[in-house]
């Protein structure tokens, strides 16, 4: 919810950005929770990828947007660094569940994460649209739909299977790795939101847009060589054994 009234009066490229700061919430929460260790290239992107994000919040012109207040705004920078916290939150206490409530390390784990996540979701979501009497505005909103009713349908389906993908990638890198891990990955696409932003929306791309954007990757590829140098550490290169000629010991023996 907090995330549908930040994308509600906030711009595509700044909301994207935005949802980055999650990642630091995340690291924060690891830290506490999953006993996350900290090297200098985690530090080191958990900051680029901070800075990226938070450009954008105090560009003065991103201020100016059309037909939205200026404390509209800020409630949508506010909700939207509400819900980045709480999705970090998620992501930490979901490794603690499979560390120390399910205890096991199976495909059937993910599987029961999953579902146990999207059944309270979906429950909180429905309670939601009733209460605010808000299913009435569905039929509306599906005849204003500009494509029509068949693409209003498919547009929903498509959706939901996409977002169900990417849980199921996110849960499953946090059950093989780590939380912070995933959220990094999770993290890595935003760069590339203002772009298609520019191209779909019509969105503007100003200079702290694009130094945002590269800094974002920057981060991103700082965690992806730490991780790499970790894998190189667990799985060092088999020295060749040099072969020890056994004849001068021979000699000794029979001496």
């Amino acid at each position: 919810m907090l995330y549908s009234i930040g994308l509600l009066h906030l711009p595509v490229s700044t909301f994207s950005l935005i949802c980055a700061s999650q990642l630091v919430f995340n690291a924060f929460f690891s830290f506490f929770l999953n006993a996350q260790k900290f090297t200098p290239y985690i530090v080191n992107s958990l900051v680029l990828l901070t800075i990226s994000s938070m450009l954008l919040v105090f560009h003065a012109t991103s201020m100016n947007v059309a037909g939205i207040s200026k404390e509209m705004y800020i409630m949508g920078i506010v909700c939207t660094v509400g819900a980045s916290a709480g999705y970090g939150l998620m992501f930490s206490l979901t490794q603690v569940a499979f560390q120390k409530v399910l205890k096991s390390n199976t495909f059937t784990a993910v599987l029961e994460m999953i579902i146990f996540e999207s059944v309270v979701a979906t429950c909180a979501t429905l309670v939601g649209l009733f209460v605010s009497k808000e299913k009435k505005g569905l039929k509306r909103e599906m005849e204003e739909f500009e494509l029509g009713r068949l693409f209003y349908f498919v547009t929903l389906v498509c959706t939901a299977a996409a977002w169900q993908a990417f849980n199921i990638g996110a849960i499953g890198l946090i059950f093989e790795v780590s939380a912070l891990f995933s959220n990094v990955i999770c993290v890595s696409g935003l760069p590339f939101v203002p772009v298609l932003a520019v191209i779909f929306f019509n969105d503007s791309m100003d200079g702290i847009k694009v130094i945002a954007t590269v800094l974002a990757i920057w981060g991103f590829a700082s965690y992806l060589y730490q991780h790499y140098l970790d894998n190189s550490d667990s799985n060092p290169e088999i020295k060749p054994v040099t072969e020890i000629s056994m004849i001068p010991l021979l000699k000794e023996t029979n001496c």
